[in-house]
């Protein structure tokens, strides 16, 4: 989830922990807690692009990480706070919480994390958008009027478990969601009597009631979506693999971490003279022009016998157009 709402949580899980012992310290120190797994961006940065993306919610969003971290964090802060007379132990417990929950949350998210590092096992239930504000303002609301009441008010207490049932609720809610969505597009795939290996959905930007689908056969992927509020029937686009396209590339290993990474959801295709590499979960973004292109692509490169991958530019785009675009596309088809 971005970071705003990162924060949000980890300063609701401290008022939770320690909000009666320590008052605003345990939001200010819950924020700090819920930010800190999001720092395997900052060490993404000093390596190559394949590396970084494997890096991304894997340690630094694991089980280990947060008992680890909890101890020293606790450790640390317990001496900083030494008039508080706590002792180390609940203060790691905050730690712990506020990190560990923010790995919980980004399961929800098509990205996923592998919260049991080193097993290499990532965890994506890809039910919430990595922003949505059905999640996140009514909690960021409570948590703000947390910090207005002593630490001893019961107002204090009851608007941070609201923000916290409000929240929670709603997370677990689109897992309901999703299951509704998802039996529309095996319903339309039935109904076009199309054979399928496996199908994969996700909710489009900042909501829940427009979801795109994935959807492979032998030979190609099918890409559609659907929202709650449609009245015709769910179409899908062709995308081939043509994998024998690029066999040539396959027996490098950067291109199969790339493949490994993309849990299989690629395509690989030559543009302008140049290999693209195309993870597909994380669907298409649209142009004015009608045209669209990948979320995530990355450029691939033959350099000294190895294959070296970057981004591929992020284009200028119309903002506002993307965002009455998914507007329209929300109301109905």
């Amino acid at each position: 989830m971005d970071s705003l709402t990162q924060i949000v949580l980890g300063a609701a899980v401290g008022e939770a922990t320690l909000g009666k012992r320590v008052g605003n310290k345990a939001l200010l120190y819950g924020a700090i807690a819920g930010t800190i797994p999001d720092l395997d961006v900052l060490f993404g940065k000093l390596t190559d692009t394949i590396t970084a993306i494997e890096w991304h919610r894997g340690l630094s969003h694991s089980l280990v990480f947060s008992i680890l971290f909890a101890f020293i964090l606790g450790w640390l802060v317990n001496r900083i706070e030494q008039k508080a007379n706590l002792g180390w132990k609940p203060w790691a417990m905050l730690f712990f919480l506020g990190m560990f929950t923010h790995a919980i949350l980004d399961a929800f998210t098509s990205w996923g994390t592998q919260m049991l590092w080193p097993i290499h096992t990532r965890f994506a239930w890809s039910s919430i958008f990595v922003i949505d504000p059905l999640y996140t303002i009514p909690f960021l609301v409570c948590t703000i009027a947390v910090f207005f009441y002593k630490r001893e008010s019961k107002k204090r207490k009851r608007w941070n478990t609201v923000g916290l049932l409000i929240s929670t609720s709603y997370l677990l809610a689109t897992l309901g969601i999703k299951t509704l969505a998802t039996q529309q597009f095996k319903n339309a795939l039935d109904n076009q009597r199309v054979n399928y290996v496996q199908l994969s959905t996700r909710p489009s930007p900042l909501n829940t009631i427009l979801w795109n689908a994935n959807v492979e056969t032998e030979d190609a992927y099918l890409i559609g979506d659907y929202s709650f509020f449609d009245s015709q029937p769910i179409q899908f686009k062709t995308y081939p693999k043509q994998r024998h396209l690029a066999k040539d590339l396959m027996k490098y290993p950067n291109v199969q971490r790339l493949i490994d990474i993309s849990e299989g959801w690629y395509i690989i295709e030559e543009k302008d003279n140049q290999w693209i590499f195309n993870d597909l979960r994380f669907g298409l973004i649209h142009r004015k022009d009608g045209s669209s292109f990948f979320s995530f692509s990355y450029i691939l490169e033959l350099q000294n016998e190895t294959i070296v991958a970057t981004e591929t530019p992020k284009t200028k785009r119309d903002a506002q157009f993307l965002m009455q675009s998914l507007w329209k596309r929300i109301k109905g088809n």
